[in-house]
């Protein structure tokens, strides 16, 4: 069957662990037989059914593979605990043995293995995929990432290798184009030659890091990688 044939029928597997890992996220493992050997690429997402018996536009939320053990049939996913959402609900409620059925993955949010380097940016919603691209390049990889987050406490565990990354604190201003994550990248001094880049979460700082590297540093369309994740005021954008 073709992947993205694939990617039309649900799957089920079950929860066998979880933790959380920074203030607000908690890292959901979910595992079964029918997980093993994913067509996934880092940086796509599932999409979660998040009520057993309902399926409705409110009970599916999409969230992105944080890691994945293909031999294992094993895959993290990283859950921001924000408000009362349905999605935060279920990560909350979330046990030790629940299925959870899930559509993908899917999602072109992926790298491009060809580029001299990578530049990475986003928020929290954005952290988990961007690790997972991360982790997936050769250590060689020349990579420039910057994140943002409400505090230290929200900062995802450490990547295990050298690079250049460094977090940037909103300390209680809503995300936005003012809230850092865009002056740290204005800051950069980067090389000469193009890259590419992979510009993720909310989405009005989203579209300013577009138009910073395309239109004030001359990037190509091409080169920038855009996935809003979430928009101020709207439950999701997927």
């Amino acid at each position: 069957m073709l992947p993205r044939l694939r990617q039309q029928f649900p799957r089920t597997g079950a929860i066998t662990e979880i933790e959380p890992i920074a203030r607000r996220m908690r890292r959901i493992r979910i595992a079964g037989d029918t997980l093993r050997h994913l067509p996934w690429r880092p940086g796509q997402q599932l999409r979660v059914r998040l009520r057993p018996t309902i399926l409705l536009p409110d009970s599916l939320r999409t969230y992105s593979v944080w890691n994945y053990d293909p031999e294992r049939g094993a895959l993290d996913l990283c859950v921001l605990l924000h408000g009362d959402g349905p999605g935060a609900a279920w990560a909350r409620g979330a046990r030790v043995g629940d299925a959870v059925t899930f559509w993908g993955p899917r999602g072109n949010f992926v790298l491009e293995s060809g580029a001299r380097y990578h530049l990475f940016a986003g928020e929290e919603t954005a952290a988990v995929a961007i690790q997972a691209m991360i982790r997936a390049l050769p250590e060689t990889a020349t990579v420039v990432c910057r994140l943002e987050a409400d505090a230290p406490e929200d900062e995802l565990p450490a990547l295990p290798r050298a690079l250049d990354l460094q977090w940037v604190h909103r300390r209680g201003r809503a995300a936005g184009p003012e809230s850092g994550l865009v002056d740290a990248v204005r800051r950069l001094v980067l090389p000469s030659e193009l890259g590419m880049a992979y510009v993720a979460g909310e989405t009005t700082t989203c579209l300013a890091l577009r138009d910073h590297l395309t239109h004030e540093r001359g990037w190509p369309r091409r080169t920038v990688r855009v996935k809003p994740f979430w928009a101020r005021g709207r439950k999701g954008l997927e």
